[in-house]
């Protein structure tokens, strides 16, 4: 047994109330007894004493006032349980293919080792469904599929020498996920998450924003930084992978890669704006793993299948009586009911039919 509505049963303490009040009634009602008069007296002049009715009637009417609040707890009982299903995960890896992600401070390279880990992020949450948005200046889709493996090949059949435009465009990379996620009808029934794996910031747009827009739609985003603050210059790749030098600026000198503090605080930021954090690459890993494991947690404990049990509402029984206890009140009387006693009055004679044929005298 349970109460749906527990604080209701503080209001049963109203019956005390009603109860208070009856016995401060009765007592006003003695005091002006005798105030009027000697009480044995008065008490002779009554033809019948009422005190056990009243006490019957108040005791009816605070029975059903408690049992009135017990009803408005709406008390509720285990009839059962049910099994509740397992809440689908769906899942949008946005990874970003600008040049930068060639630098090989993760081995053999940041895009090589974030693409392996991510076909191990897929292959450790069987039953999601993922999507997979490949971005640099401009960012290319795959739409949300239960086939893990045909996302993990899109990752790997791209370089980041494919991609059309070059740069790191965060904001386009979150609009074209949540896109993914808000045009597919039974996305808006499971659990969003967006994983975005950088090495940049956005230097166009306000990704801030477009995370927090996202976040309030429900989708969580998740931020694993790949690289720091330490300068790592970039590799030349010609067509077929090969390191062909460094990739040089206009001056000849190479070009280097690094996060600045407010590319570091711009994820940070991303974030917490849609209720995750940022996981960060440390000892030559990229964090996708930690991820992985993370997320793997949560479909066991949060959306894994579960047993309900089922309540039963049985408010009706103590409102019933309630309502009992007030009708038996409305029967019972302050006093007995009395026997009407006809009085005996002298009925008129009958008259005859000799007295109707004899004349009247007249004076």
């Amino acid at each position: 047994m349970r109460f749906a509505e527990p604080w209701w049963l503080l209001g049963a303490g109203a019956a005390l109330g009603v109860a208070a009040l009856l016995v401060w009634g009765g007592f006003l009602l003695v005091r002006a007894i005798r105030a009027f008069g000697e009480p044995g007296r008065i008490g002779s002049l009554v033809t019948h004493s009422a005190g056990k009715r009243r006490a019957a009637k108040g005791v009816l009417v605070v029975f059903a006032t408690a049992l009135a609040f017990v009803a408005m707890a709406q008390p509720q009982y285990g009839r059962g349980t049910r099994l509740i299903p397992a809440t689908n995960l769906d899942v949008v890896i946005a990874l970003d293919y600008s040049k930068s992600m060639y630098a090989r401070d993760i081995a053999p390279s940041r895009i090589a080792r974030a693409k392996a880990e991510v076909a191990r992020l897929i292959q450790g949450l069987p039953g999601a469904r993922f999507a997979a948005v490949a971005f640099a200046g401009e960012p290319i889709g795959f739409p949300l599929t239960s086939d893990g493996m045909a996302i993990a090949q899109f990752f790997r059949q791209i370089e980041p020498n494919d991609m059309p435009v070059g740069g790191t465009a965060i904001s386009r990379a979150l609009n074209r996920a949540n896109e993914l996620l808000t045009r597919d009808p039974k996305a808006s029934e499971h659990r969003r998450v967006i994983v975005l794996i950088t090495d940049g910031e956005d230097l166009e747009g306000n990704p801030v924003n477009v995370a927090k827009t996202i976040g309030d739609g429900g989708t969580t985003i998740h931020v694993v930084q790949i690289g720091g603050r330490t300068p790592e210059p970039v590799p030349e790749v010609d067509q077929t992978g090969a390191v062909t030098g460094h990739r040089r600026d206009d001056k000849g000198e190479p070009l280097m890669t690094q996060l600045s503090s407010e590319g570091e605080e711009q994820l940070v930021s991303i974030a917490k704006a849609a209720g995750e954090t940022v996981v960060r690459s440390e000892r030559g890993a990229t964090g996708i793993d930690v991820l992985a494991r993370q997320l793997s947690q949560m479909m066991e404990a949060e959306l894994s299948e579960k047993v309900e049990t089922m309540y039963a509402d049985v408010y009706f029984y103590p409102l019933g009586l309630a309502m009992l206890l007030l009708v038996l009140d409305t029967f019972v009387g302050q006093a007995k009911r009395r026997k009407v006693v006809r009085s005996l009055v002298a009925e008129p004679p009958k008259r005859t039919s000799r007295m109707r044929k004899e004349p009247l005298e007249h004076a």
